[in-house]
């Protein structure tokens, strides 16, 4: 969804021309209502670069020297949100397996800088696989250092003498509309949070038992009261066991964060994905990258 485009804008780079690859609805719609003049250039297997020539399946373009290349190849088969047999990193090519056509593409280019992220949770084997093909080690930067949400990263990046941000002290507290929050970072944003539990008590169940998601209570005390109770009922017990109607007016009141609390989790503009639903949008912040962390690699580009 373009969060690329808002960086360089917040580091003072002046664009060009700005060509993207990507084929997610809702990501391309989110690009075309904030930055219309952008080029998309579709499936990134089908993309070639020869001799200032991109060859795609949207167009040819004339585009010459190309100065900077940035790609996050899909994390699932690398992140540790899944289950340990599934983490095959590269051999899902579908997936992960996309690094290769970035590896690809990167070469053909040859910009002046490149940047790539991943998910920091990979295993070992597969973080130094990827520095071995780049060439480069990467950084680790937690978002929490300069934004309300815990979200590891690795950035490998030829930028030169990156080092990470200081910590802005942002709690998640603060960038709340109302409510309260236990919680002094919100989880890491994901794709499952477009997917919200339809009833209070198990929402709470997958925010208090599995920490995969992030709730806001109306009060302190109507937190401590929700806690008290399913600690009380069903502690340790799996979801399938749940009373998907119990003590509704106790759980009444819990909620998601809405949009522009997902917006203010990724430092994404305000109202930057207003075309679209609340669970749309949250799907494609939970894909996206935390804006200012990338903002803050790109201000290491040598202003000449």
């Amino acid at each position: 969804m373009s969060c690329g485009q808002i960086a360089l804008a917040r580091a003072g780079i002046t664009v060009d021309a700005y060509y993207a690859s990507e084929i997610k609805e809702i990501g391309i719609k989110v690009t075309k209502h904030n930055f219309p003049n952008t080029i998309h250039i579709g499936d990134v297997n089908k993309i070639s670069y020869q001799q200032g020539v991109l060859y795609t399946e949207n167009g040819v373009f004339k585009v010459g020297h190309i100065d900077i290349v940035m790609f996050g190849s899909p994390c699932q088969t690398f992140s540790i949100a899944i289950p340990n047999d599934k983490r095959v990193g590269f051999d899902n090519l579908e997936k992960s397996g996309l690094f290769y056509q970035c590896l690809r593409i990167l070469h053909e280019v040859s910009p002046t800088y490149f940047l790539m992220e991943n998910v920091r949770s990979m295993k070992n084997e597969h973080r130094d696989a990827i520095s071995a093909m780049l060439g480069v080690e990467p950084i680790m930067i937690d978002s929490q250092l300069i934004a309300p949400a815990l979200r590891k990263r690795y950035y490998w990046t030829n930028i030169p003498n990156v080092t990470i941000p200081a910590d802005k002290g942002i709690t998640l507290q603060s960038i709340l509309d109302n409510g309260y929050t236990d919680r002094e970072k919100a989880r890491c944003l994901a794709v499952i949070d477009s997917r919200p539990n339809s009833t209070p008590v198990k929402m709470f169940h997958r925010y208090y038992s599995t920490g995969f998601t992030t709730l806001i209570f109306r009060s302190k005390e109507h937190y401590e009261q929700c806690k008290a109770y399913y600690d009380e009922h069903y502690a340790d017990k799996p979801a399938s066991e749940i009373d998907t109607n119990a003590a509704p007016e106790l759980f009444n009141g819990v909620r998601y964060m809405n949009r522009a609390e997902l917006e203010r989790c990724q430092t994404v503009p305000k109202g930057y994905t207003d075309c679209l639903s609340r669970n749309e949008a949250a799907d494609v912040l939970g894909d996206g990258w935390t804006v200012d962390v990338i903002a803050h690699i790109l201000s290491f580009i040598p202003k000449n």
